[in-house]
């Protein structure tokens, strides 16, 4: 093949000249971040890949070139997928409900199929905890969130990198200070939330959740999720900093969590309309709380003056009374209430026709896809869960005796995993600091995030909507994720995670035909994972024989491992790693 020159690029536009990245040093060597700027090897020694540049749509039947994966112009690299607002404007939607704002995936022939690049300059993400406080602005380069939210303390710039000052709209004075206040609001100035018994919290319309980041010092997980909206890129910045954040909305379907999963639902101005369609998004969050959870509800101070205010409060006070909640505190614009399970008040108010409840087989279908039940739930459960983390992890979820897994596969489950994250690490051969953002596209039960919790990593736990619905189990331990099908792409923004972990989750889907198949879903793992991150794969060794294969069309470097499974026997493990690449 005729070779290239890499700093001037073909005119025809149709061939992609790539250079592998080498980041220099550590982060924090000679200053607080260190030299980060990636370089060249030497010219003779430059990386030349024969992928090209060319804007590619999925058809079928689905072949790949033998050049590689093409890869989509620099204007796509941001691309997402079942976000795609150009495509949310074809349909037609139910905007007083603001069903824009939720997943809207194109049909396959619709869905770009190429690499999508990094932005120009974009840099090996800063590790944590550094990156809670400072991420580098050309890997997110937007100005809106700084540009309106400034006063507010959000984000705000500071020569190459953004600051995250911890400041929200109502925390002006830092989510510190405003976390420490809900915690005397609960507990009558006598604790914090931590020993209140809040371990795990939904944060809606998180901004850039700073409010999460501040709760890790208290041992306190949050699921922190907010729209692809006016306010652009908050889950992307989420995410940079190394905050558990996902895109989504609350809007006309349930949210991808089990019900009585959260000690407490979290709304700081996300500009939610709870009152509104007889209060159908307030008994959504009735379902996620586990009983004697709480509902946290800061409102606009701009609601002070609006005359809609007075209405807008009764009927959320009418709402919470009619699902047996008690308002257990109010001041400084913030309300909180508790859900208080009261069985038979619920019965007594469906009898005065204030609620309906919702069926019991309902309730114990995953959340995944599912429209919003104008009902109200009742839980199986009478007591929150108020052990610490720690005794959660541990701990044998009672919710798995219902799905069929015994305490003794869920025992095996944890230490098999315990093991063979020992390895992960040592095959890695990466410094620990290195990770940080990490999915488990498999969960089952848990079991590897479990092992993963003594590094500073947080992960999101997914369980297939097509598996055994063990996400409740997975919450129950005191881990977060969501229900997802890899048909389709995860709300996610590119380049999001450091290591993505596949345990048997390609050969599950390989039986669903087109938008399912194995090269659907290494592109998918593509967009997410970020350049020099880690995507570990074990399965049938059909799928192992076929991902190696297709890896260097996609740029992955690969190292092929043998471990032992569940069952004592040998396993072909893969450990592919993102090239850091970039079109020149």
């Amino acid at each position: 093949m005729r070779g290239y020159n890499v700093f001037g690029a073909s005119r025809s536009g149709k061939t992609i000249l790539v250079a592998l990245f080498l980041t220099v040093g550590s982060f924090y060597a000679g200053s607080l971040f260190g030299n980060n700027e990636p370089i060249y090897v030497s010219q003779s020694a430059l990386f030349k890949f024969p992928n090209k540049i060319n804007l590619t749509h999925r058809v079928s039947p689905l072949v790949i070139p033998e050049t590689g994966m093409n890869v989509c112009p620099l204007k796509f690299n941001e691309y997402l997928p079942c976000h795609n607002v150009s495509y949310v404007h074809q349909l037609s939607l139910n905007v007083s409900r603001r069903e824009e704002l939720e997943r809207h995936c194109p049909p396959l022939e619709q869905r770009l199929f190429c690499l999508v690049p990094p932005p120009k300059d974009y840099k090996i993400p800063l590790k944590w905890p550094t990156s809670r406080d400072y991420v580098w602005r050309s890997n997110v380069n937007h100005t809106h969130l700084a540009q309106v939210n400034g006063g507010q303390s959000w984000v705000q710039e500071h020569g190459e990198f953004w600051w995250f000052p911890g400041g929200g709209t109502h925390f002006k004075h830092g989510a510190s200070e405003y976390i420490q206040r809900l915690g005397g609001m609960v507990t009558n100035e006598t604790g914090d939330l931590s020993s209140a018994g809040v371990v795990q919290v939904l944060d809606v319309g998180c901004g850039v959740a700073s409010f999460a980041a501040y709760l890790l010092p208290l041992g306190i997980k949050t699921m922190s999720f907010a729209p692809n909206d006016a306010h652009e890129n908050q889950i992307q910045f989420a995410l940079e900093r190394g905050v558990g954040a996902m895109i989504s909305a609350v809007s006309t379907k349930q949210l991808p969590y089990p019900s009585a999963s959260f000690e407490m639902v979290h709304c700081s101005r996300c500009r939610v309309d709870w009152h509104a369609n007889g209060g159908i998004l307030l008994k959504e969050v009735h379902r996620l709380l586990r009983p004697n959870g709480y509902f946290v509800y800061t409102s606009p101070p701009a609601y002070r003056n609006d005359k809609e205010y007075p209405m807008i409060w009764d009927k959320l006070v009418s709402l919470a009374n009619s699902m047996c909640w008690k308002l257990v505190s109010r001041k400084v614009q913030t309300a909180i209430w508790v859900k208080e399970e009261n069985v038979e008040c619920l019965k007594k108010n469906a009898e005065l026709k204030l609620i309906s409840l919702c069926d019991v087989e309902d309730a114990l279908k995953p959340s995944w896809q599912v429209p919003l039940r104008d009902c109200v739930q009742i839980s199986g459960d009478t007591e929150m869960r108020s052990s610490s983390l720690a005794e959660r992890l541990s701990k044998y979820p009672e919710t798995l005796r219902n799905k069929g897994i015994s305490e003794d596969e869920y025992a095996s489950d944890t230490v098999f995993w315990r093991e063979q994250v020992k390895h992960y690490w040592r095959l890695m051969n990466v410094n620990e600091s290195e990770v940080r953002n990490v999915m488990d596209m498999n969960a089952f039960v848990g079991g590897f995030a479990s092992a993963m919790d003594s590094y500073p990593v947080w992960v999101m736990n997914i369980v297939p909507a097509t598996m055994n619905d063990t996400l409740s189990g997975v919450f129950e331990r005191g881990l977060t994720g969501a229900f997802h099908d890899w048909c389709e792409p995860f709300s996610t923004y590119p380049r999001t995670y450091d290591l993505l972990h596949a345990n048997h989750v390609i050969s599950h889907y390989q039986s669903r035909g087109d938008g399912c198949l194995v090269e659907d879903i290494m592109l998918e793992m593509d967009r997410m994972i970020r350049p020099q991150g880690f995507i570990i794969i074990r399965d049938e060794e059909q799928v192992i024989s076929r991902i190696r294969d297709l890896a260097p069309k996609y740029l992955w470097e690969v190292e092929t491992h043998q471990l032992e499974n569940k069952f004592n026997k040998t396993e072909t493990v893969l450990f592919c790693r993102k090239r850091f690449w970039a079109i020149i």
